[in-house]
This record gives C-alpha cells, structure tokens and sequence, in this order.
C-alpha cells in the first residue's frame, strides 16, 4: 500500500514564553492508503489537536505533515486552502448542516463549490444520496430527519470533492446507539467497498471497534497501537478496553 499520509517529528506548542502547553510531542505515523485509523486517548492527550493539524486547520509548531508528495507544513494560506477544497473531507459531531436547506440542496451546495456543470452536480448527488441510502430523505431539511440521517448527509458532502482523506471528529457522539452503528456500518462500507481512507478521532471504544487500526495518544505522543487484522470485532473491542483501563483512557459502556 502506498503511505497517504505520513506525519514527521511533529510538534505542537499553545501559550506564551512564561506558560508553554506542549500538546504534541514529537510525533510520527502513517497510514497507508485505503486504511480506517481511529485516534483514541484520554481527554487532554491530543487527539484532537492532532486532527486538526492533519485537517491544515492549524499548523505544526515543527516537523512535517507529507499527503503524498506535498508537505503541508510548507504551503501559504492560500494554499492550504485550496489544498483542503480538493483533497480532505470532514465529517463533525454536530454535523453542520444549513437548516434553510433541504439535504438534497445541502449535498448540491458541497457539490456546487467543486465547480462542474449542472448534469454532472445533478448525477453526483443522486449517486451519493443512493450511496448513503439517504434518497427517500432528500426532500426534507436538517431538523426533520434523524441524527443518524442528518450525519449520513453529512458523509455524502464530505465525499463531494472525492477526498485523499475522510477526517471525523466524534461523528457517532450526538448519535444514539442504533444511528451510531448505522453509521459506522456506512463507514465500514465506504472504508471497503471504495477505498475510503478514513482517519477518526473518538473516545468511544465500540466506535473504534470498526476500524482497522487504532492508534492511542498520551500526553501528545503515541504509546500503543493496535492492529484489527483479521479479528472479530467484539474480540478488537475487548482488547480497545484493556488498553484503554491500563492507561486511564475513557471508558463508555460497550453497546
């Protein structure tokens, strides 16, 4: 597999010369093309910090973030903008989806800012709406569908720019229990079926269950990794556990 992604060395550091918060702490990794990671740690061990800095939504202190070819780090603004566009989808807790618009209109408005003519916006969108079985929805706004359906439309515009990466940000915590795992089967389906490469971040451990490796953060740094291969899910979820209660991670109730 190719290396998508490769993070060298970085550092991140918040505050003032008299008061220095090091959130990451010399950090590297990969993740290969087609993989489904999941960030886990406690709250304060820079999970979240971490996507943002891979989402080029703040920048490294020092060290260098590769997609490819093309280090991060080093680009403009302007650039980074524009790098973003085209290359990265994000998918919230909260979804952040325009109440004022329908879920067909919200998906054609991602689909709209990618350029491209009225046919081939018109047929993108009825492919991802099918896609993520939100079609019989498409009518309706935001606060007239479910949370579940509401994050799978959510899903749908992250895909309108065709991403190098899908990043998600505790897309399951607004979700109850059955629209959590809908949408974690969807994720699983992308991640499989299209070679989704998909980096989440998440302090649930049934969440985390799903994806095909997980890499836990303390104090800024990576201290365990593990690696689903070929198990059964409940048999990754109960070694995400153990992890988790040696460490002082979080620890839900398993659904």
């Amino acid at each position: 597999m190719n290396n998508y992604i490769k993070v060298c060395d970085i550092e991140k550091y918040y505050g003032t010369a008299s008061h220095v918060t090091k959130a990451i702490d010399r950090l590297s990794f990969s993740v290969n093309q087609g993989e489904f990671v999941g960030i886990m740690g406690a709250s304060g061990s820079g999970k979240t910090t971490l996507l943002n800095l891979l989402a080029t939504i703040d920048r490294v202190s020092s060290g260098h973030i590769f997609y490819e070819n093309t280090d991060i780090t080093a680009l403009s603004e302007d650039a980074l903008s524009e790098f973003r566009k085209h290359n990265l989808g994000f998918i919230f807790q909260q979804y952040n989806l325009l109440d004022t618009l329908t879920i067909e209109e919200n998906i054609v408005l991602a689909l709209t800012l990618q350029g491209g003519g009225k046919k081939k916006i018109r047929e993108t969108c009825d492919r991802l709406l099918n896609l993520l079985h939100i079609e019989e929805i498409r009518g309706k706004f935001p606060y007239q569908v479910s949370g579940g359906q509401a994050q799978r439309c959510a899903c749908a515009r992250a895909l309108a720019n065709d991403p190098v990466l899908l990043l998600a940000d505790e897309p399951t915590g607004a979700l109850d229990s059955r629209s959590s795992r809908t949408l974690l089967e969807t994720f699983t389906g992308l991640n499989q079926k299209l070679g989704a490469t998909i980096l989440m971040v998440t302090h649930d451990a049934f969440s985390a269950s799903y994806c095909s490796r997980i890499l836990f953060l303390k104090d800024g740094k990576i201290f365990h990794e593990l690696i689903r291969a070929r198990k059964p899910r409940k048999f990754f979820l109960q070694e995400i556990l153990d992890v988790l209660s040696l460490t002082g991670g979080e620890l839900p109730d398993a659904q």
